[in-house]
């Protein structure tokens, strides 16, 4: 039953059908050849999303699609060039930086990327940088964007391995620094190589100046973050703060958005927050039937029949999680994965919270590794250059992510993961 249904899978992913489609389509139909009533299958997708925690999701992607639609991305941006613009092949340095300050408001890879990209891009093409290796940059900054909290991935693997959101949050904030540090050094030494130019001369006043017009959007991370780890409210309620707080300041304080904006983006948000609740919802009906027919305990035990050391074991572990990545959606692969490989890492005594860094991380670069590779397509469409030309240059960054992902895996302390 599990081969007919992982072919029926496939078969539907090679023919195109959307992923939340493909999940559902094939185990319902390998429940039906069992004999189990479809009843189940309603029962369960209503069961996976019946989750307070996950009225997060919607609320974090409205905020940051109204984050990245104003003036707060243009604002970050000219903060992080104040700062750093004045060193050879600054630009650079300061796409992470936005890259990371983004990721820190909106919870969200591609509005990372389509932020910091539609603001860098025009500069950074003014300024001689290669235009290529400029947008993979910043295709690969916004892989931090689901690693430095708030992060959707994080709350959706919460709720499948019923783990706290709050610690997942506070755990993720330094590899996400590591992240972006590492990004920093490759990109910095092209710089050299390439003898990239100067930009703004360091001054004070301009930071000063800049550090007050950023301020609403620094802000942001403070008031979502400082609330859940001070408890005055939950990730949920945080979310729906954060909304309200984009609003304000979108509307009232910037006025980069008129009510036919508003009106928009929540249409947008709604669709994209529809499709990941499809996802999940079937994906749940998936996890259910794999747990009754015994799956992960099998899986964890032939992988354990390989080796019983925990170094290679992890290794695999990694392995699988980046080339599913390579093929799957994060949303999808994160349901699809924790349900098969949390018992396995559990076994090895590895601890929850800390399979949830390896498994965000590891699913995040697959945001920048084709076929299915949103990052690099969202970097593709504001920088109008073909998708070939992006994915040779993103590969010095993608080694890098995978270097930071063995570190997250092998030497937790190092980057202060707890559980």
């Amino acid at each position: 039953m599990t081969g007919l249904l992982f072919a029926l899978f496939f078969l539907f992913m090679l023919a195109g059908v959307p992923i939340a489609l493909a999940i559902g389509a094939s185990t319902m139909l390998a429940l039906n050849a069992q004999g189990v009533p479809l009843m189940v299958v309603t029962q369960q997708m209503f069961q996976g999303i019946n989750s307070f925690a996950l009225v997060a999701v919607p609320m974090f992607i409205l905020a940051g699609d109204l984050m990245a639609q104003g003036k707060v991305s243009e604002k970050l941006v000219d903060f992080a060039d104040s700062l750093f613009g004045f060193l050879k092949g600054g630009l650079s340095i300061v796409s992470v930086l936005a890259g990371m300050f983004f990721a820190a408001i909106s919870g969200s890879g591609a509005a990372t990327t389509a932020a910091v990209g539609s603001s860098l891009v025009p500069e950074l093409r003014k300024k001689g940088y290669d235009p290529a290796s400029a947008a993979s940059l910043i295709a690969a900054s916004g892989t931090i964007g689901v690693v430095i909290p708030p992060s959707v991935p994080m709350i959706i693997y919460a709720v499948i391995a019923q783990q706290s959101v709050s610690k997942l949050f506070l755990n993720g904030f330094i590899p996400g620094l590591v992240m972006g540090l590492g990004l920093m050094a490759i990109a910095i030494t092209q710089a050299y190589r390439r003898n990239y130019p100067r930009g703004t001369a360091l001054s004070l006043a301009t930071i000063w100046r800049t550090l007050k017009s950023a301020s609403w959007g620094l802000m942001t991370p403070v008031i979502i973050l400082g609330g859940i780890f001070s408890g005055i409210f939950t990730p949920s309620e945080a979310a729906v703060v954060a909304v309200n707080y984009a609003l304000l300041v979108s509307l009232f304080v910037y006025r980069d958005l008129k009510i036919p904006d508003v009106y928009r983006i929540l249409i947008r948000s709604a669709i994209t927050t529809s499709v990941i609740m499809l996802v999940i919802a079937t994906s749940a009906v998936l996890s259910w039937t794999l747990s009754s027919w015994q799956v992960p305990g099998a899986i964890a035990q032939a992988v354990l029949s390989i080796s019983t050391n925990p170094y290679v074991i992890m290794l695999l572990v990694v392995a699988v999680i980046l080339l599913t990545g390579v093929f799957i959606e994060t949303a999808s692969a994160l349901i699809i994965l924790t349900p098969v490989l949390l018992p396995l890492v559990l076994q090895l005594g590895i601890d929850p919270i800390h399979f949830g860094l390896i498994i965000v991380v590891g699913l995040a670069i697959g945001m920048i590794t084709p076929p299915v590779a949103i990052n690099l397509y969202v970097a593709s469409s504001v920088t109008q250059l073909p998708l070939e030309r992006i994915t040779r240059a993103i590969i010095p960054y993608l080694l890098g992510l995978i270097g930071v992902l063995l570190l997250v895996v092998y030497v937790p302390i190092m980057l202060g993961i707890s559980g």
